[in-house]
């Protein structure tokens, strides 16, 4: 039987900006449960939640890490995540395991670039949102001017459900605005001018007691407790408080707050695909099909590999074989365990709402659905930033490729590729800082050095007109030989394209069969008409076309956005084989390719940078000079403004160090890929020629 009612169960993430204070808040909490039973500090290396020697060395959070406590008879959940941008992907990832996102906003800096971009999750996800202004007791404060920014920013629904009790040196606690207390003095707002906009956003989402209240009738206790649930759900209510984690003062009322606003697992309306694909509505009932989901991975170094798991309907036991999507045996869930932080606790079961984790289970990986239904994958940012790596001693090459399989199962914003023409092997991240983290911990938890290059940036190629062409490979040496000619048409592909109104007899008078590949926006159409490639050979001619793509043709890149036909060939009855055909099919790609007006593809991001005021002109003209676009400026609050722009992303590969120089290290900015786009004639030269000489090095 379950400990924790689905009703009386909170799972709760607390995001936000770098420095917003969000891990000693949650050290915070832990303390004034009496969870914790000591003092927790990110300065001195003795928090609960950075326990991760990296993190103690930054004094910055780099993991999401889960706790737990309990307060006015209620579960709760708790996820603390990384603050910067560069890791953005633990707070998406922590954002599947729960209802409620507690977005935290440091009181002096105000919203910052990271602050935009969890609330934009939090809203994609369909969470119930909270904002907790932190650091009460920092100077140089502007409370109201900070409050009208949220609002801006965010929307009317945000209103504060207590006002703090002075600031700086003098801040004492806070006054409720829903209960007005007797003593408000010392408020920076006057907590009865907000009392009635607050009950409005809150009985609004039920017009019989809306009716009632405007005829003069109080809603009850019971009522507001209700309504308040519903209001945050349907996002009618965003409710505000205020505190100072680090002195705790406003800790209490934050956990009252928690208790009154956070949102239990059976409000949020989830759907999961059946075997056939259709939407089944997930409800958290714990005697209902088990549907539960790994929403993040890490590889410790005592207990090796742990998933963490949220499990949204039925009830997950220790030592069941569990079915899981994509994996053709059911896997074997030996202990479940209750994570806090770095320790945990074992438990014989887990119903709708709980999040444990499960230990050395290595079939389930990120976004891994146990049970029969799918749940939707986690939609992660694409890594953009990218460094060939090689091991400082020779030796430790296959070592190098273990620990970045372990850094890739733990990290959903981190990719390996191995590139089969340089030999090289390239890892991809969220951005240099991202990178040199994830080095670090090579360093620390594999014992492996890396030796690094310039980023490499992910160019495409592809063709801008259409061509045809053909190629003959005929091979004779001595027994049999190899023979196959590939006639082809190609056609520039644009994305978006309706591949279904695209391949048509109309287009296409003898097709047979079309072949799609989403990854690369690449379309091959067979219309071999009496036999001239024989029917045994066209998946060697689909072969020969991949790798090509694969290697690219006029720098190295590969390929995408193009439309092959196969329309004719010959073949030879004793050396036509496969190895005959593939070379044949990827000479005649090459050829034709080269013909159909080739051009570069460069990866464009959508970059939002936040500085001072004084250095918007600055951060314009630079970007000016990086053949970027500014799309638009917004008031980030106080002194603050976010540019956002697009921009090559070969041009601020390395733009941490430049907007630190510009902003004397007062900026800060995100990435994420907006598209792709024509190189311009002058830099493709560039690039092209660079590879060129890049290959006669080699």
């Amino acid at each position: 039987m379950a400990k924790h009612k689905v009703e009386d169960i909170r799972n709760v993430v607390f995001c936000g900006h770098g420095s917003a204070g969000k891990t000693t808040l949650v050290d915070s909490l832990l303390t004034t449960t009496g969870t914790l039973k000591r003092q927790a500090s990110v300065d001195d290396g003795t928090s609960i939640c950075d326990f991760d020697e990296e993190e103690k060395q930054h004094n910055y959070t780099i993991e999401a890490s889960v706790v737990h406590f309990e307060h006015g008879g209620k579960l709760f959940n708790v996820i603390d995540t990384p603050g910067y941008p560069d890791f953005i992907g633990q707070a998406i990832g922590a954002m599947r395991g729960v209802d409620t996102a507690a977005i935290v906003i440091n009181a002096q800096s105000g919203i910052e670039v990271n602050t935009r971009r969890v609330f934009a999750e939090a809203s994609k996800a369909g969470l119930g949102r909270m904002i907790v202004i932190n650091k009460m007791d920092s100077d140089n404060i502007d409370f109201p001017a900070l409050v009208e920014s949220i609002q801006e920013m965010f929307g009317t629904a945000c209103v504060l459900l207590n006002v703090p009790l002075g600031q700086g040196a003098d801040f004492r606690g806070v006054a409720g605005t829903l209960s007005v207390p007797d003593d408000t003095d010392g408020a920076l707002v006057d907590p009865s001018e907000i009392s009635e906009s607050l009950m409005e956003s809150i009985i609004e989402v039920d017009e019989e007691v809306m009716e009632r209240y405007f005829e003069g009738e109080q809603p009850t206790k019971e009522e507001l407790s209700r309504l308040i649930g519903q209001a945050v759900a349907e996002g009618s209510l965003i409710p505000i408080v205020c505190l100072s984690g680090k002195t705790g003062d406003g800790v209490k009322e934050l956990l009252d707050a928690m208790a009154l606003c956070t949102l239990p697992p059976n409000v949020i309306k989830r759907t999961a695909m059946d075997a056939e694909g259709n939407e089944v509505e997930v409800t958290a009932d714990p005697d209902g099909p088990l549907i539960a989901q790994v929403f993040k991975t890490r590889i410790d170094p005592f207990v090796q590999k742990l998933s963490f798991i949220r499990v949204f309907s039925g009830t997950l036991k220790e030592n069941a074989t569990i079915p899981v999507v994509g994996v053709r045996k059911p896997v074997k869930i030996a202990q479940l365990l209750q994570m806090q932080a770095a320790d945990s606790e074992p438990v014989a079961e887990a119903g709708p709402g709980m999040i444990v984790a499960v230990a050395k289970a290595e079939d389930l990986l990120t976004c891994s659905t146990l049970g029969e239904l799918t749940m939707p994958a986690i939609k992660f940012p694409m890594p953009m930033v990218g460094l060939a790596v090689t091991p400082r001693s020779r030796g430790d090459q296959t070592k190098l490729s273990g620990s970045l399989n372990k850094i890739d199962q733990e990290d959903s914003t981190f990719r390996i590729d191995r590139d089969q023409q340089t030999k090289e092997t390239v890892i991809t991240g969220m951005s240099e800082l991202h990178l040199q983290v994830l080095q670090e911990r090579l360093k620390r938890r594999d014992k492996v050095e890396v030796d690094t290059k310039i980023p490499k940036v992910p160019y495409r190629e592809t063709i801008q007109a259409n061509a045809e062409g053909m190629y003959r490979h005929k091979k004779q040496s001595g027994g049999s030989g190899q023979f196959g000619e590939v006639h082809i048409r190609m056609f520039p592909l644009p994305e978006g394209t309706n591949i279904e109104e695209y391949a048509v007899k109309t287009r296409f008078a003898s097709m047979k069969e079309p072949h799609y590949f989403e990854e690369d926006n690449f379309l091959w159409i067979d219309s071999i008409v009496g036999g001239t490639i024989p029917s045994n050979f066209m998946p060697a001619v689909e072969k020969g076309f991949r790798e090509r793509m694969t290697q690219g043709v006029i720098a190295g890149y590969r390929v995408q956005n193009i439309c092959v036909e196969v329309h004719f060939g010959k073949d030879h009855p004793v050396d036509s084989n496969e190895t005959a055909f593939k070379t044949a099919a990827s000479m005649a790609f090459r050829n034709v390719f080269r013909e159909a007006k080739p051009a570069l593809l460069e990866p464009i991001v959508k970059i939002e940078v936040t500085v001072p005021g004084d250095n918007v002109g600055d951060i314009s003209s630079d970007m000016s000079g990086r053949r970027g676009r500014v799309m638009s400026m917004d008031s980030a609050g106080g002194d603050l403004q976010t540019v956002i722009a697009e921009v090559p992303l070969a041009e601020v590969t390395t733009y941490a160090r430049s907007l630190s120089s510009i902003t004397g290290g007062r900026g800060s900015y995100s990435l994420e890929l907006s598209h792709y786009d024509i190189v311009p004639g002058n830099v493709q030269q560039e690039i092209i020629a660079a590879a060129k000489l890049e290959e006669e090095e080699e």
